[in-house]
């Protein structure tokens, strides 16, 4: 087993494209640390110059305490899962997975029983004698991770293995894989592109966008304390709703005003707002010297769709965080219904989360509730967060 160590790690393409800048992380052995981040962010790129795919251009790169920028890939004791499989198509099933085991002249008798021992977990015994032609899309992954697995590995690399498969079996290989994790007890790098994936699977998650480190953190920390406007958007689905609000200050409470609607700040986030210098509160109050920091302000405020409800029990016990909007569209999801509404002062649909029973319809005026106490709020330049844990 293996901790993974990557130092100021740079990797620059020919014409000074720079594809990963300045990443820096620590893993721990036997974490399930997955890279998240839409196409072309740098995920593979890092991916692909642990395992000695890509030389790196800058920076240190250590497995263990070893120092592997210069190692070859088949001596950094690491196996690799690919997005297409990468299947010998003239093999079969027993001798795909035996294959590095023959190249590293591993005795027969060993072979056979890591083989079997693996295909019986993996539950594709069955199928050690045919090839990979006649096997699924769900069939074929899991031979790459017998593959995989009968090496063992200090480190295991996957890059969008799921991705080919259809929605149905990416849930259930999503299980598997978590639960080969917790059996083998081996460092796991995950790179996918699905933010769901990366939520349910890894004990820590890089979300990473034009090569660069975003944040860094669990999955329920990234969800609840997202550092910039970028992690708040990527990770939840459907995704964060955001508002341009300007902060104004009546009868000593502070309101977010955003067209023909106002929600009151509650006095946890202004406690907050104080501690990070944009106001001046005494006892939770704005004092008349703070005032100028705070009215006129121009931020973004957001709010996930699950804190937004329809229900009259929820306007009617917060009135000072109350929407009027139209019903767009309604979803009905089985266990919860979307709701897609517009409102003043908010360009493009809201979308809110409700219980399935909701009697609200497309076409009808309604009103919503925020949960004032999960309102997030960003800097309109620097697209930071406004409020840390």
């Amino acid at each position: 087993m293996a901790s993974v160590s990557l130092k100021n790690i740079y990797k620059v393409y020919a014409g000074n494209v720079t594809a990963v800048s300045d990443f820096n992380l620590d893993i721990e052995d036997k974490e399930f640390i997955v890279l998240v981040g839409p196409s072309g962010c740098g995920k593979s790129t890092t991916l692909r110059m642990v395992a000695g795919l890509e030389e790196i251009s800058s920076g240190e790169l250590y497995i263990g305490e070893r120092l592997v920028n210069d190692v070859a890939p088949k001596d950094r004791d690491i196996a690799m899962v690919f997005q297409n499989y990468a299947l010998y198509p003239h093999m079969t099933v027993f001798d795909n997975m035996a294959f590095g085991l023959k190249l590293r002249k591993v005795p027969k008798a060993e072979i056979k029983a890591r083989v079997e021992e693996n295909a019986k977990v993996l539950d594709i015994y069955h199928l050690l004698n045919r090839k990979p032609k006649a096997l699924s899309g769900g069939q074929r992954q899991r031979v790459a991770l017998g593959r995989a697995i009968v090496r063992e590995p200090k480190v295991f690399l996957m890059d969008e293995p799921l991705s080919n498969l259809d929605a149905k079996l990416r849930v259930a290989m999503r299980t598997e894989i978590t639960k080969l994790h917790q059996r083998l007890q081996t460092t796991f790098i995950y790179v996918t592109h699905d933010q769901t994936e990366a939520m349910t699977m890894g004990t820590r998650i890089v979300v990473m966008k034009d090569g660069f480190i975003q944040q860094v953190d669990s999955p329920q920390n990234l969800y609840d304390y997202p550092a910039n406007l970028f992690v708040a958007g990527f990770i939840g689905s459907p995704q964060m709703n955001f508002f341009d609000v300007v902060l104004e200050k009546e009868g000593g409470e502070v309101y977010a005003k955003f067209g023909n609607n106002k929600i009151m700040i509650p006095p946890s986030k202004l406690a907050k707002f104080a501690d990070e210098g944009i106001i001046k509160t005494t006892a939770n109050r704005l004092t008349k010297s703070g005032d100028e920091g705070v009215s006129g302000r121009e931020v973004i405020m957001g709010i996930r769709p699950e804190n937004i409800h329809d229900e009259d029990v929820f306007v009617q016990a917060a009135p000072t965080a109350v929407v009027n909007c139209m019903v767009e569209v309604t979803e009905l999801m089985g266990s919860e219904t979307y709701l897609y509404l517009t409102t003043s002062g908010k360009e493009g649909n809201i979308i809110a989360r409700v219980n399935p029973r909701t009697t609200s319809r497309a076409g009808q005026s309604i009103q919503v509730a925020f949960d004032v106490n999960h309102l997030h709020f960003f800097d309109k330049e620097t697209e930071q967060t406004l409020l840390t844990r």
